[in-house]
């Protein structure tokens, strides 16, 4: 994934410590001495997948409210049920079995947020994952933090507590959404993140009638109210934004804000089609996610870029739009650079954090392989990874967890989610 370079057939990765030590032709010599030698033939060697945008602890409610539009969706059923079976037992468990799906389907960094926002810290750390987790600030009373007054004090106390803490966690704050969150919280949030020199997140433009009540209360489309708040700037990731004008992703770009695109959730919640190709074409960083699986319901990040691909196509009815490299590069150096983390991962370069996944592709529907990277797009699932190295770390071997315990995950998620049911 490194720009203007093509993939490298026969590939030969060295890894040393946490980074990647050298990337060479196989051919060109022999395999050095090394304590941990992983055989690739039959398969392809790619940078670790960056989710941009997930709630890991919505495991829990995955199927428990489908088909249904965002707004009962969410007030309805995910809302109070989070009120309800939410608490730092339960988010934790979650947030595990997230990792563990995660990592399986070649996700190797994470861009979370949602309430009891420590749990998914623990969880992550003890994955061995690389993650951006933000704490939820909503101006309702939300779990974790019943009067709302208090929302930006616990969000502030969050970033204390886990900034510098590990190499592999950025912690941030999320505002659930312009709705949401009024323009005190928004602007104080922001003002918040950049004390700390951390990137903030919020849900944009996720369907019409969300962007109709901003519309309604500012007079503005919803960009160019964040932009009136002070808010709008390369700092801020954006998840969704569905309904854009073109006056908006214009300004979107000059801003530098970076968008995570969801475009299964979106589809299932019935939100409409993100114009991608729209702000990639005009410069848009715009990285790849999943959104919770409550609203997808998975975190198979190489189904999304399947859906992705093709969503853009059929939207525009241009089947140029969005080629396969392209939707690979948003699943990886993309997301990288939405986290600000493109000097670190993304790529597979020398020096470079080792982040790396390995899928098979001597299956049926992965044979014969003319171009890797339609392969990845067209016909790779996550049940197709083999191998997962975070950090130099490996945390997947030939389809086993090495960090996870998967039954005693099993076993406390059966134990929460009877209760729910």
């Amino acid at each position: 994934m490194v720009g203007g370079k093509d993939p490298l057939p026969n590939g030969r990765v060295c890894i040393c410590g946490d980074r990647i030590e050298d990337v060479s032709v196989r051919e060109n010599g022999p395999v050095p001495e090394a304590n941990v030698v992983i055989q690739a033939e039959g398969a392809i060697i790619l940078p670790g997948l960056v989710n941009a945008h997930s709630h890991s602890p919505m495991t829990l409610f995955r199927g428990l409210a489908d088909d249904l539009p965002l707004k009962t969706w969410l007030f309805d059923y995910i809302f109070p049920a989070e009120a309800k079976y939410l608490n730092p037992d339960s988010v934790y468990w979650g947030c595990l079995l997230a990792c563990l799906e995660m990592i399986a389907s070649g996700t190797t960094t994470a861009v979370d947020s949602y309430f009891f926002a420590d749990e998914i810290v623990r969880a992550a750390d003890k994955a061995g994952m690389r993650a951006l987790v933000a704490q939820g600030v909503i101006d309702f009373p939300a779990p974790g933090v019943p009067d709302p007054k208090r929302n930006l004090d616990v969000g502030a106390a969050f970033l204390e507590r886990w900034i510098g803490f590990s190499d592999l966690i950025t912690p941030g704050l999320f505002c659930h959404s312009p709705v949401t969150c009024s323009e005190n919280t928004l602007r104080q949030a922001c003002d918040i993140s950049h004390r700390f020199g951390l990137p903030m997140q919020t849900h944009l433009s996720e369907t019409q009638e969300e962007t109709e009540e901003i519309r309604k209360k500012a007079q503005v489309d919803p960009v160019f109210y964040l932009d009136a708040l002070g808010v709008l700037d390369g700092n801020l990731i954006a998840a969704h934004a569905v309904h854009l004008s073109d006056e908006e992703i214009d300004l979107l770009s000059r801003r530098e804000v970076k968008v995570a695109h969801c475009p299964e959730s979106n589809m299932k919640l019935g939100s409409g089609i993100a114009p991608v190709a729209k702000m990639l074409g005009k410069g848009v960083t715009v990285g790849l996610g999943t959104d919770g699986c409550a609203s997808n319901n998975n975190l198979d990040l190489l189904r999304e870029m399947d859906t992705a691909a093709k969503l853009a196509k059929v939207a525009y009815l241009d089947p140029t739009l969005l080629d396969a490299e392209s939707v690979v590069k948003m699943a990886t150096i993309g997301g990288a650079q939405l986290i600000g983390l493109e000097n670190m991962i993304g790529t597979i370069e020398e020096g470079k954090k080792a982040d790396i996944v390995i899928i098979s592709t001597d299956t049926p529907h992965m044979t014969p392989t003319y171009n890797p990277y339609s392969q990845l797009v067209y016909a790779a699932t996550g049940a197709d990874v083999r191998d997962a190295i975070i950090n130099g770390r490996v945390v997947y071997r030939d389809r086993q967890f090495t960090t996870l315990d998967s039954h005693e995950i099993f076993a406390n998620i059966g134990r929460i989610c009877g209760e729910i049911a």
